[in-house]
This record gives structure tokens, sequence and C-alpha cells, in this order.
């Protein structure tokens, strides 16, 4: 005979049973019931439930009624509350969809032709409509609200994000690609391609791919370019090479980099020698235009889109840059999808929280609630800082965005732009991940399960630290910043905080949170001067470290402004001083650990390889 156990460490007593919910009364009486009678496959836990998006995001609401004028703010939201019954009530169900039905590669049909068919899901086509039906591109360039067009669109996305079954990664290619014909000035071959980019007609959109990735290089493209663009009579050129990763595949056009190969065949080498090409995947029968797709690639996420290997074989295309300027023209495209990278980490840290905020309200664990159990919401808890300040950096570089659009920012709003995008980039996938993981955490083993859909969040947000240029690449992207500007990005960013940080001064409950951020800027100053102007092994050893202390900085400067609005709450202030209670400058303790010298970077490699032959 045995002994009947205990649920989770209550004990199945008279007196204590007196004190337990109704739910776990259940499950004790179930325990007790012959095995014949139990529902063993019940569990006895409540899937989290979460409202409106955008009715539950309290820091969002706060931000644009700050920021937003007026008129702005009622119509805004007013379509934002009804965008957020879409998400919940249809949009939600339909990116599960996707991931259930991901894309197939049929490249033969049944009579032994080939085809290259990419077969996408009903789910995946709604979504192309619903983007064009909500203006998730046009919103952007439709300028109805000036300045403030491209913040609206970016909240648009940061709702849509995590529900959106990976439809946002082919939405940040569009406009990306739409904004690179708008700064060409849309000439007039391309001005019927930039009206279907910028539609809201669901007939009329289409979706770009960004084709940069080949087999020699990712982020490396200078010397990893082999395609070759081949000039034909009539003025388009035809492209022959091969990508290796085109996200997207079943995008209508793309923009691509190409080598021009002259009347001996030769092409010049470098970044010097890429120019940028605009391509229709099909022609007006639906067949491709001389490429095929050589296989669908299988990734760890994101599996709800295709990405795919292409072969180019004469694909037609136009040329759009000067020859020999496809990365500078290019680098307006990087700069959109890279500020959608932004987006989608810190959408998909919002929707995890959220879910694990509303999980500690119905699970029992232990006699209480795990939202009564002090450690288990200090965790939540320290999520919930990481979130908040990744969104007013995202919320700070849409807003500069909007005025550099509008041709209203000033050359020092431009500069910080520049800085601020890989700075933001590259941390905020950091955190994305580590705020997944942890959140998975806080659901216990039901986190680790497939059908919960938590897992899929997880392996979509893995990638955000990759795509667009991993940590370190834009880690060296922010040195260029410095460099380019000789000095004169530092100097607003320096200039920029102290002003938010004289803002703050007038709330007295922030000052431990100033202090420590005036502590930072001191020694970024004083690493700054030690390492000198010129690029140097210090400089590209401390560029990770030097990467973080600016977004560290910068993201509490923004957190303590929010705090000092008229209106803020407590919980404001809480959010900017536990930020700022972290090492905000970590590139000077490291300095001071002799961490960037060229016998660091030798000890590095020993480390790495254990002392062997390098």
């Amino acid at each position: 005979r045995c002994q009947t156990p205990s649920v989770k460490g209550i004990s199945a007593t008279t007196g204590q049973e007196q004190q337990v919910s109704t739910q776990e009364k259940q499950v004790l009486e179930d325990l007790e019931m012959p095995l014949a009678r139990r529902q063993t496959e019940t569990l006895f836990q409540e899937q989290p439930k979460t409202g409106n998006p955008y009715l539950e995001d309290t820091l969002l609401r706060s931000y644009l009624k700050t920021h937003l004028p007026p008129k702005v703010l009622e119509e805004v939201d007013q379509d934002l509350e009804r965008f957020g019954t879409r998400l919940l009530t249809k949009i939600q169900p339909l990116g599960w969809e996707c991931e259930l039905n991901p894309p197939v590669f049929r490249q033969y049909d049944a009579w032994g032709q080939r085809v290259d068919r990419i077969d996408t899901c009903s789910a995946w086509r709604r979504m192309k409509e619903i983007s064009a039906e909500e203006g998730l591109v046009a919103e952007a360039y439709e300028r109805r609200y000036s300045n403030w067009s491209r913040l609206y669109q970016a909240v648009k996305l940061y709702l849509f994000s995590s529900s959106s079954g990976g439809f946002n990664c082919p939405l940040a290619m569009t406009d990306g690609a739409a904004r690179v014909i708008e700064s060409l000035g849309i000439p007039g071959s391309l001005k019927d391609a930039f009206d279907h980019l910028t539609s809201r007609d669901p007939k009329k959109f289409w979706t770009s791919g960004q084709w940069m990735t080949e087999r020699r290089g990712g982020s490396d493209v200078a010397n990893g370019t082999e395609t070759v663009a081949r000039r034909q009579p009539d003025g388009t050129y035809r492209l022959y090479g091969f990508k290796w990763f085109t996200s997207a595949a079943d995008s209508d056009v793309t923009l691509t980099l190409a080598r021009i190969a002259d009347a001996e065949g030769q092409c010049p080498q470098g970044s010097k020698g890429l120019s940028l090409f605009f391509l229709r995947v099909r022609d007006e029968e639906g067949k491709l235009n001389n490429i095929q797709v050589q296989r669908l690639k299988d990734k760890l996420g994101t599996r709800q889109m295709a990405t795919a290997e292409l072969w180019l074989q004469g694909a037609r295309a136009e040329l759009i840059s000067a020859e020999g300027r496809g990365v500078a023209s290019i680098s307006n495209m990087l700069n959109i999808t890279r500020i959608h990278n932004v987006i989608g980490a810190v959408a998909s840290m919002r929707r995890m929280i959220s879910l694990s905020r509303e999980y500690a309200r119905r699970r029992v664990a232990f006699g209480k609630l795990l939202k009564d159990h002090p450690l288990h919401m200090q965790t939540i808890a320290r999520m919930e800082v990481q979130v908040q300040g990744a969104f007013l950096l995202l919320m700070e570089i849409v807003r500069l965005l909007g005025l550099a659009e509008t041709n209203l920012a000033s050359e020092q709003d431009q500069l910080l732009l520049r800085l601020l995008i890989p700075v933001a980039k590259l941390y905020t996938g950091k955190q994305a991940s580590a705020v997944a993981v942890e959140a998975m955490e806080s659901f216990g083993g039901q986190g680790y399960m497939e059908d919960t859909g938590l897992p899929v969040i997880l392996r979509d947000t893995l990638v955000l630290s990759i795509w667009e240029g991993t940590t370190n690449i834009l880690s060296l992207d922010v040195l260029r910043s410095l460099a380019k500007s000789q000095g004169q990005v530092m100097a607003v960013f320096l200039s920029t905080v102290q002003k938010k940080l004289e803002l703050a001064l007038g709330t007295a409950e922030l000052a431990p949170a100033v202090q420590r951020t005036r502590a930072a800027l001191g020694s970024l100053t004083q690493f700054l001067q030690k390492a000198g102007p010129e690029p140097t092994m210090t400089m590209e050893l401390a560029a990770r470290d030097f990467s973080y202390s600016l977004a560290r900085i910068y993201t509490g400067a923004l957190l303590m402004e929010h705090a000092a609005r008229p209106g803020a709450s407590s919980t404001d202030t809480c959010a900017a001083l536990r930020w700022c209670h972290q090492e905000l400058c970590p590139v000077a303790t490291e300095s001071g650990f002799g961490s960037y010298g060229a016998g660091a970077a030798l000890q590095d490699s020993s480390l790495v390889y254990g002392g062997s032959r390098l």
C-alpha cells in the first residue's frame, strides 16, 4: 500500500487542506482516486492569457502620451487600440499557423519538369495582406504625421512583431528597399516598384529581399561578393553568381550587390568594385527570373520563413547605384533593417515578460501563487528593467530617424543616429537572448514544451544577435563612426547625456542614478583620452565593451529622463535606479585589468588554443 504523495510541497493533511486553494484541493482529490479513475492526462496548470497588447503596455502608452502632439496622439491611440484587438483575435492565431506550416520547396513537378517552387501556407500569405492593410511599411512613407510617422510605424511593428509568424523579416527588407529607392530620389524606372513596396492595397503590395551574403563571406561583402554583372545592349544587366542566404526567398523583388565586368570580363575587387542592383524575382507569368533554387536552409529558428540558396544564371537586373557605389547606396537599407532588428528584440522581450507575468498570477507552487514568491518576482522585475531600457532606446532611434527623413534633424541628431543604430542593434540582440532564456525558465518544465509556443519565441530570438551584423561586427562599426566623424560623434553623445542628466536633477529620488552615470561618463572620457584618436589594437579589443558602455550609459539617461517627466510613476524611478545600479562603463573596468593591450591579444589566443601552435 502506498502513502498518498504530496503535491509540490503541499501535504494532504486535513489542517493544511483548509488553507489551500480550490484548485489544489482538486489535485489532492484526484491523487486519492483509484488509478483507473484518475485523469492522468490533465495538467493542473492554467495557460497564461494576455489581453490587448497595446492597452496592457503601460510604458508604450505613457511614452506616446509624453511625446506625441495631442492631435496625433488622439488618432494614433484609437488606431493602436483597434490594432491591438486585431492582433489578439486574428493575427496571433495566424502567426501560430505559420509556425506549424513552414514553407516547402518543390524542385520538380510530377512530370519531372524543374519548377523550383516555394510553397507557403495560407496564413503566411494572409500576413502579407494584413501588412498592407495596416500600412506597416506605407505608414513611414506617407508621412501623415510628419516626423512622427516613422515612430508610429515602429510602434505598430513592435506590437505586430511577436505575433507575425516571422513576417516581420520580409517587412524589414521591404522597408529598407523602399528607403534606398527614396534616398536615390525615386528615379522613374523605380517609381512603380516604390509604389508597390509602399502600397496599402494587398493586391499591389510587394515585399523585397536583400541578397548580400555569399559563400565566401557574410558581413565581409567587400571580399566575399563574387556575383558578376554583365551589361546588355539595352542597358540592363545580367547577374551570375550564388547567393548563400536569401531570407524571404518568396519575395517579389530584391536588392543585391554585384561586380560589373568590363569588356575583357575583368571585375574590380574590394568594396569599390561593388554596385547595387534591383531585380524582379519572377516575371509577369510567375516564372523565376533565370534563378534556380538550390535548397531551403534548415534553420534553428525563423522556420516560418523561406531562406534559400539561389543560383543567379543570367538574372535580368537594373543598376540603381553609381558604379562602385553599391555599399554606400545600400547603407540606408542596412540602417532600416538594423532598426527592425531592434524592434524584434524589444518585442520578443515584451512578449516573454508579459507571459511570465500572467503565469505568475495563475500558477500555484508551495502553497501560494508564483507572484507571491519574492524571489520569483525579483527575477521578473529584473527582466522588466531590461525591456524598459531597450524600449526607450528604440523610441529614441526612431524619433531621430523621423527627424532625419523629414529634413528636421540637426547635424548633432544625425551624428547621434549614426552612432546609436549599431549600438542599439548589438546590445538589444544580446538582451533579447538573455531575457528569453530567463523567461522560459520562469515557466519551469512547461517552458520547454513545444506546444506552449515558448520555444518558438526563444529560437526566433537567438538570431537577433546574428542578423544584420554580429555583435563584434557592429562594435567595429561603432569605432568607424567615431573615426569618420573625427570625434564629433562622441562629443554629441556626451553632451546629450549631460542634458538628460540635468533634467533628472529636478527629481531628488534619481540623485543616486545621476551620480553613477556621471561617474561612468568620466570613466569613459578617461578611457578615450588614454586610447588616443587613432585606430589601435587597444580600441579594437575594447570595441565590444566600449559599445556596451555607450548602450548602458545612454539607456540609463533615457530611463532617468522618462522618470523625471511630469506625471511619472514610482515604478519609472525604480527602473532608472535599478538600471544605473549595474556596471555602466565596463570598458573602463576591463581597461584597468589590462585587457586591451597587445599582450592581452596574445593571451587570448593562448587561452583559446591552449598554447598549441596557432
